[in-house]
């Protein structure tokens, strides 16, 4: 006889809806008789010698799982094993092939956007292997195969459910901080193991820390694995690719700056300095709308990774630009690159390099109110503020040089920003 195979995509989906709104009915699919548990265990006794050969359920999270294990307790989690890793995504040389087919004459320079853009998922630590969206891939495919160029909007709106997860994350308790540290790069968001199981007991009132917070996020595919090379054997996560990093800049961007006037003068300020150079308007929104919430948050950080933050939250535009945060170069780590996208180099806007640098105010010795009361050309000419202004040119123009040789530039501008504590920013541009 020919085998039958039951196969159920996004099994928890709806649930996972439900149990961020509507509570009681989650409980009423899950707990006792529900109707959830009353189908498993039908799909259990199929299984059981009456026909059914094989059952393969994929879900956005383990959530469901955990509270119908009487239901169907005999699943086994495939989920971080290296033999799956490139089951549910394009690997680059199935891309690659693609654009060759497709688009030819700039197979390579599209392959590298959508590297950028679309790559970065890793699914096991044993895995070779980072993996392509393949929404994101087929919607940036299908537009180039259409039009011959690439679509200006690189987020496909099928995945904007992903928003309400990071919705859901940031009001939980420390998930704003969370989010931040996500943003931040580099090796941030370490925690000892991935937790495997989430009951709705658990999401609804267990203690939600950290490892919850990062492992949720990660079985929502709005982190992804990222090695473990802490000296512990921790696990490293990051933000898998730029499109999910939009995502995180607009949360905390609705978080910080919510309102009609906010948006508008951080659209002005950031289209200034993009187009100009001209660093000081955004530096004067930073000094006063943006710092005075800064001071107000419960962030345990006070240093250049909130400074970097702040402007990537003011300057992201995926639409005219690739911004790349801690990207490699000459043996370091470039704070914050904003690149020109290949189609959208018949604009204005510039290539830029920012190195950030922040003092506290304990290390230069004066208060608040006395570093309100200076002059920008005082402030540069503080013997602290000079130190790091020099340090940081050096090293953005170390960065620069080597950004422009691996985009090919020949005009990107690099700058050097130095935070005094939560109150003032001096900028210079290295030449």
């Amino acid at each position: 006889r020919y085998k039958t195979y039951l196969l159920i995509d996004e099994y928890d989906n709806f649930a996972n809806e439900v149990l961020t709104s509507r509570n009681t009915e989650y409980k009423a699919l899950l707990h006792g008789e529900g109707l959830l548990k009353t189908v498993f265990k039908a799909v259990k006794a199929a299984a059981s010698g009456q026909g059914l050969d094989r059952v393969f359920i994929t879900g956005v999270s383990p959530v469901v799982l955990s509270d119908m294990t009487s239901g169907y307790n005999v699943a086994k989690s495939i989920y971080l094993e290296s033999d799956f890793n490139e089951l549910c995504g394009f690997t680059e040389s199935e891309v690659a092939e693609l654009l060759e087919k497709i688009a030819p004459d700039k197979a390579a320079e599209a392959l590298d956007t959508m590297r950028t853009f679309y790559n970065g998922y890793c699914f096991s630590e044993q895995a070779e292997n980072r993996m392509y969206n393949p929404t994101l891939s087929l919607y940036f495919l299908e537009y180039l195969q259409k039009k011959g160029q690439y679509p200006s909007i690189m987020l496909d709106e099928n995945l904007s459910m992903d928003r309400n997860k990071l919705v859901y994350i940031s009001k939980l308790p420390h998930g704003e901080e969370v989010l931040i540290k996500a943003l931040s790069g580099g090796d941030s968001v370490v925690i000892a193991q991935l937790a495997r199981r989430f009951g709705v007991e658990d999401m609804l009132t267990a203690v939600k820390d950290e490892t919850f917070m990062v492992s949720l996020m990660y079985y929502f595919g709005i982190l992804t694995l990222a090695g473990r090379n802490n000296a512990f054997g921790k696990w490293q996560l990051k933000i898998p690719n730029l499109v999910a990093k939009q995502l995180y800049v607009e949360r905390i961007q609705e978080l910080l700056l919510p309102t009609y006037e906010d948006k508008q003068e951080i659209s002005t300020v950031a289209e200034t300095f993009c187009l100009t150079g001209n660093l000081q308007p955004l530096c004067d929104f930073l000094e006063t709308r943006y710092f005075p919430i800064l001071s107000n948050r419960d962030y345990r950080w006070s240093n250049e990774l909130i400074i970097k933050i702040a402007f990537m939250t003011l300057l992201f535009n995926d639409n005219i630009y690739m911004m790349l945060s801690e990207a490699e170069a000459d043996r370091g780590y470039v704070d914050l690159s904003l690149i020109v996208r290949p189609d959208m180099r018949r604009f204005q806007a510039l290539d830029l390099v920012l190195e950030f640098k922040y003092i506290g105010l304990k290390e230069l010795g004066i208060t608040g109110d006395e570093l309100k009361s200076l002059s920008r050309e005082e402030l540069a000419d503080l013997p602290q503020v000079k130190l790091k202004l020099k340090e940081a040119d050096a090293q953005a123009k170390t960065y620069a040089t080597s950004l422009s040789e691996r985009y090919r530039l020949s005009g990107l501008r690099a700058f050097s920003v130095v935070a005094l504590g939560f109150e003032r920013v001096v900028w210079s541009e290295v030449v």
